[in-house]
C-alpha cells in the first residue's frame, strides 16, 4: 500500500468505465448516507455481493473519508462531495470538502490511549493508494483507490 500525501498528479490519468458524484450534507447523517450510497453504487456496477471483501473495503474507506470531511473539513452551510470512479481493476473514491488548509495528517499510529486519530491507518490498510490534493482556494479532495482484481500494480 502506498500513500501519496499531497498530490496524485504524478499518477497516470484516471480512465473510469463509470463515474458518479453527488453532494451530501456535512453532518453525521450525510457521512452515513455517503457510505451507503457508495456501497450500493459499487455493488450495482460490479455485481459483487454485499459481504465481499472489496465491498467491505469500499464501505470502510468511504465511511472514514466522509466522516473526516464532516469532522475536519466542515464549514457551516457547505456540503461535501463524494465522487466514485469505477476502474478496470477497482474503485477510486474521492471526498471533497471545504477546508483546503486542513490537510490530513500522515497515517501514523497516535501515541497514548486516545480514541481517535486511527482512521487514516484503516484507509491505508484497505486502500491500494490514497492521498490528498488541494483543488483550489476553497476545496481539497482526499482520495483512495480500492483494488478489486489482481493484476498490474494500481496507478
Amino acid at each position: 500500500m502506498t500513500q501519496h500525501q499531497t498530490t496524485d498528479q504524478a499518477a497516470q490519468p484516471i480512465v473510469p468505465t463509470a463515474h458518479l458524484a453527488t453532494l451530501f450534507s456535512s453532518t453525521n447523517r450525510g457521512a452515513h448516507l455517503a457510505r451507503r450510497f457508495a456501497v450500493r453504487q459499487f455493488t450495482r456496477w460490479t455485481g459483487l455481493p454485499d459481504d465481499s471483501d472489496p465491498v467491505r473495503a469500499v464501505a470502510l474507506v468511504t465511511a472514514e473519508l466522509a466522516s473526516n470531511a464532516v469532522r475536519h473539513g466542515h464549514l457551516p452551510g457547505r456540503d461535501f462531495r463524494l465522487g466514485l470512479f469505477l476502474l478496470a481493476d477497482g474503485l477510486r473514491i474521492e471526498v471533497t470538502d471545504t477546508r483546503p488548509e486542513r490537510l490530513p495528517p500522515l497515517a501514523t499510529p497516535p501515541g497514548g490511549e486516545g480514541t481517535s486519530g486511527r482512521g487514516l491507518l484503516l484507509v491505508q490498510a484497505y486502500a491500494d493508494r490514497w492521498g490528498c490534493r488541494v483543488d483550489d482556494a476553497l476545496t481539497k479532495t482526499v482520495w483512495a483507490r480500492i483494488r478489486t482484481q489482481e493484476g498490474e500494480p494500481a496507478t
